[in-house]
């Protein structure tokens, strides 16, 4: 009650205020609770007769067989009627000199001695003409259905003449059928989207599993079939589906088997579909208070209070509804205020006839939601605003109804000119018949701005408006617009909410979801349960490189060569390019042992010329010594092109340096040993023999070898020659460039012919270890190549079982150790001697210290 007066003062204060307010968005609407209106929002049958009189007359409000039993939403649709006409009579380019008047007869089917068969039925029976007795025009019939249904059989008592009927309440398909209906046309616009819409906001939401309730009937059942075919094509769900029976004796058995289906169904959001006077309704009031905490989905036929002063759908967290979309219409409110229906026996209040509309703009609410808000700072807010008194859609639909007959009177009167004129002080008379055929095909704007265009096949731009609806404070209730669906934009075009609003005025999205399972987050797939609809599914991890990036993705997808999935399978990120760099410790480490062994070769070399002429520089052929450091240091330095980024250069040189100065390296040491097994087998050697000996002839094996090991490495780059490769497999998260040798039976074939010149040296050698003199070095020969060889037979198998820079770091290594073995083996003892040892570089001091011995 403190509620009630708070209101009332609130609203005292905001009639005295006439200030022009634009019903801009966004939009809200308040309505009082009335709890002691016994019959809330019912609804009976009204039907008013249209007929016409020459000059200026005024209608009575409420005058005739009104009575104390109209409901408020009666009273406000008689109104919205009276509120036509009147703007009708005052228009001066509609109708001119002409006016409409209204016979208004409620409760018609209820009241028996209306239909009884008495002298007096041309009181109640339109289009009934008896002496002086007036003629309709038209009958407006509503705002139910069943009721405008079984008008015609009774007005046909006693051959009364066919009544032309225009039906004002929401649009059923059983009155559109010609056959049993040829006389009636309605004005109310088929919902041939809404089923649209629903599918559009349950998307919006994030809802794939809903529940239907539908009553059994060709609308619901209809509706039932569009929802199931919009949803099929967005992978929604129907949890449970609903049908609520007519039959009274099967509704009474099945009602905890309807409210099983609600309360057992995972679904948080339920749509309700139907014929609001079937037991669809009756069901609700049922269930009224019982603690249902759904979300319901309908339409604004169902924005219904009951009689004891709740919502229909009394839910903890509200009603979402589409309406027609229609813009709101000036004056209205001050209409009614100056209507006085002197024999209704309640005092008319504004906020108990319909919603109130004004703007919510939400920055003076001071509050972040709705529901957070004190009475205090809710009633503060409330007195900022400015109301205006709001249609409902069936009041609407009566208006243009009324407007719409309006314009075909118009239409006719153009038409009969100079009829009329010829009649002048003369009562009109239009045909019933020919108005009806008029309105057919009648389109016009009418004074709030919208088209209105009775031809039912062209007239197929529907708009809805979506509200939102809930409990304010004790005794108010409040609807707020929070968005728009247009039926020709495409999805998601079509669907425009207020953000804001949303969040404002609904808990809705801090509601359980109203789904079967659980979304499967980025980086999981759907995995569908097993006899159970699409929407019910378990959530698997994405394959190891294979990603979503979407929440409820059926697929993972596979990332490009070049990417690869981060470790929560959510996004592919770019593979680094790697190989063995100077930057790499492995390559820093093998780059300074290469320019290391370099410098130490190099050091070496210069101390053999300075020592050139001491005889352990002069043993065996001082000429292949120096060719033999000069190659060793150009295959320390040829491991170098192996280290860093490849290209197709640096990988051609890389296989052709490498074999051509090992083949240099390695003949040189055959000749080396070969040279040492000319000079101690051969004691008494021929004059060719010693040719061979002084000539030194045994220097053309190094070019020889050589020429052939040229030779192979130009028919391998001739064929299939090195490229630069990158593999993205090998490492996780890198692509790694390599170069490829491209055959790898020509990198056999070079490496084996080093091996069989190698192996030759070592044969020639080993043959050799025994010679006696003091500077055979054909052991150290035969180490050497025992080494150059080991090196390389463990290469093969680790070659073929290492990837990566691994690989490219295993080949340098091979390089760096055989030919580190080749000079340490051969160079070591010898710089031994000359080094540490100065007094045994001289033969003949050797000699002398052996003989003193």
């Amino acid at each position: 009650m403190i509620d009630m007066f708070s209101f009332i003062s609130v609203f005292l204060v905001l009639k005295a205020s006439m200030l022009f307010c634009s019903l801009n968005e966004p939009k809200c609407f308040l309505r009082i609770k009335d709890k002691k209106n016994k019959d809330g929002d019912k609804e009976v049958d009204c039907f008013f007769s249209i007929y016409t009189k020459h000059g200026h007359m005024k209608n009575e409000h409420f005058s005739g067989n009104l009575d104390k039993q109209l409901t408020t939403k009666n009273i406000h649709l008689i109104l919205s009627l009276y509120f036509a006409i009147e703007e009708i009579n005052m228009s001066p380019h509609l109708l001119p000199n002409i006016s409409l008047l209204v016979k208004v007869e409620c409760k018609l089917l209820a009241d028996g001695s209306k239909v009884s068969l008495s002298s007096r039925r041309g009181d109640y029976f339109p289009n009934y003409n008896c002496g002086n007795h007036r003629r309709y025009l038209i009958v407006l019939t509503g705002p139910m259905w069943l009721p405008t249904a079984m008008l015609g059989p009774l007005l046909y008592i006693s051959r009364t003449p066919e009544v032309r009927r225009l039906y004002y309440g929401p649009f059923h398909p059983l009155l559109s059928s010609f056959e049993h209906f040829p006389y009636l046309y309605q004005i109310a616009i088929k919902d041939t989207s809404v089923a649209i819409g629903m599918v559009s906001l349950v998307i919006y939401f994030g809802w794939n599993w809903v529940g239907l309730m539908i009553s059994d009937d060709g609308l619901g059942l209809q509706f039932a079939s569009e929802l199931r075919e919009e949803m099929q094509r967005y992978d929604i769900c129907l949890a449970f589906v609903t049908i609520i029976t007519y039959n009274t004796k099967l509704f009474l058995t099945m009602t905890d088997t309807y409210y099983n289906q609600i309360m057992m169904s995972l679904a948080k959001a339920v749509i309700i579909f139907g014929d609001k006077d079937s037991l669809l309704q009756v069901i609700f009031r049922l269930w009224q208070f019982l603690d249902i905490r759904r979300i319901w989905v309908t339409t604004s036929q169902w924005d219904i209070i009951t009689s004891n002063g709740e919502f229909l759908f009394n839910s903890f967290h509200g009603t979402l509804s589409f309406s027609h979309h229609y813009s709101e219409i000036a004056g209205f409110k001050e209409f009614i205020q100056t209507a006085h229906p002197l024999n209704y026996s309640n005092t008319i209040s504004l906020a108990k006839l319909w919603w109130l509309n004004f703007n919510c703009f939400l920055s003076s609410s001071n509050c972040k939601s709705l529901k957070t808000c004190s009475r205090k700072m809710l009633l503060k807010w409330l007195s900022r605003n400015h109301f205006e008194m709001s249609m409902s859609d069936t009041s609407y639909n009566l208006y243009n109804a009324v407007y719409a007959v309006a314009h075909s009177l118009n239409e006719l009167l153009l038409q009969q000119a100079n009829t009329l004129s010829n009649n002048v002080g003369k009562g009109l008379e239009f045909d019933s018949l020919q108005v009806l055929s008029s309105l057919k095909n009648i389109h016009f704007v009418n004074p709030a701005g919208d088209l209105v265009n009775l031809n039912q096949k062209e007239n197929m731009n529907i708009n809805y408006d979506i509200f939102y609806t809930g409990n304010f404070l004790q005794s108010f209730g409040i609807k707020v617009k929070i968005g728009k669906f247009f039926k020709y934009f495409t999805h998601p075009q079509e669907l425009l909410m207020y953000e804001e609003l949303v969040d404002w005025a609904t808990d809705v999205r801090q509601t359980l979801p109203s789904i079967c399972s659980i979304p499967c987050h980025p980086g999981f797939r759907k995995s569908p349960q097993e006899g159970k609809a699409v929407c019910c599914f378990d959530c698997i991890p994405c394959p190891e490189n294979e990603i979503s990036n979407m929440t409820d993705m059926d697929y993972c997808f596979k990332c490009p060569d070049n990417q690869y999935a981060n470790p929560e399978g959510t996004h592919c990120l770019s593979k680094i390019v790697t190989f063995l760099s100077y930057e790499d410790p492995m390559g820093v480490v093998l780059a300074c042992l290469a320019l290391g062994f370099s410098a130490l070769t190099a050091a070496v070399f210069g101390i053999f010329l300075r020592n050139q002429d001491t005889p352990i520089v002069k043993a065996n052929n001082r000429a292949l010594s120096y060719c033999l450091l000069i190659s060793l240091i150009y295959c320390f330095l040829c491991s170098l092109l192996f280290i860093g980024q490849p290209h197709i250069l640096t990988c051609i040189m890389q296989q052709t340096i490498f074999a051509v100065v090992f083949t240099v390296a390695i003949s040189t040491v055959l000749t080396k040993t070969i040279t040492v097994v000319l000079a101690f087998r051969f004691t008494l050697p021929s004059k060719r023999m010693r040719w061979l000996m002084t000539s030194g002839a045994s220097i053309l094996i190094i070019p020889i070898c050589t020429m052939i090991q040229l030779i192979i490495c130009g028919i391998w780059l001739g064929t299939s020659p090195p490229f630069v490769d990158s593999d993205g497999h090998i490492e996780h998260g890198h692509i790694l460039v390599v170069c490829n040798k491209g055959s790898v039976i020509a990198f056999y074939c070079v490496l084996g012919y080093l091996g069989s010149i190698a192996l030759t040296s070592f044969t020639v050698a080993f043959l050799a270890r025994n010679l006696p003199d003091t500077f055979n070095e054909a052991k150290f020969l035969t180490f050497s190549m025992l080494v150059f060889c080991s090196v390389w037979l463990t290469f093969l198998p680790v070659y073929h079982s290492t990837n990566g820079k691994a690989l490219v770091a295993v080949e340098v290594f091979c390089i760096l150790t055989s030919t580190a073995g080749i000079f340490l083996c051969i160079f070591a003892p010898k710089c031994y001697i000359i080094l540490l040892k100065p007094e045994n570089k001289s033969f003949h001091k050797f000699r002398h210290k052996n003989a003193n011995v």
